[in-house]
């Protein structure tokens, strides 16, 4: 993964559940690129920050051997950008898993960090839809090494104090 949108995670109950928090900075260089004068995190981005978080969470249950992609987003509501100074938590969690791929469900929740209001709220929902590359395209030839869990994310799986089951 080239651009990461979680910055850790908080949690992980493996094969059940992850969840993964993501700062909303003003130095982040897409903020510059929405609504000149109003920094937003568009809702796209939103939705790849959950589809990491629940692709990791996919990916972490056959010990990230398995090439896991989005394959499918079953339905995306998002009720709110987020802008810099906010705080997301992604929570995902398996609603199926088999050789082919998985489903999850996942909710984003907001919280502003603004003096007194430092509870989170719910501000969309995502269901998504994973492959496994080597058991779905088999035949197609495609590189040895894992291009969806680089380094980019080994180094958020690692400073999270996650560990490989398996």
């Amino acid at each position: 993964m080239r651009w990461m949108w979680i910055d850790r995670i908080v949690e992980h109950d493996p094969g059940e559940r992850l969840v993964a928090v993501k700062n909303v900075s003003l130095a982040e260089e897409h903020m510059h690129d929405h609504l000149p004068g109003q920094p937003i995190m568009p809702a796209a981005l939103l939705i790849e920050g959950m589809a990491q978080t629940s692709g990791i969470m996919v990916g972490a249950v056959n010990a990230f051997r398995e090439k896991v992609i989005l394959a499918k987003i079953l339905k995306a509501e998002i009720d709110q950008d987020a802008i810099p100074g906010q705080t997301l938590r992604y929570t995902a969690t398996m609603d199926r898993m088999d050789d082919a791929g998985a489903t999850t469900n996942g909710v984003v929740h907001l919280r502003t960090n603004d003096s007194g209001d430092d509870s989170w709220h719910d501000i969309g929902r995502i269901n998504l839809m994973f492959s496994h590359v080597d058991q779905n395209m088999s035949g197609l030839d495609f590189p040895e090494e894992n291009f969806v869990f680089g380094e980019n994310f080994r180094a958020v799986w690692n400073a999270s104090g996650c560990v490989v089951e398996g």
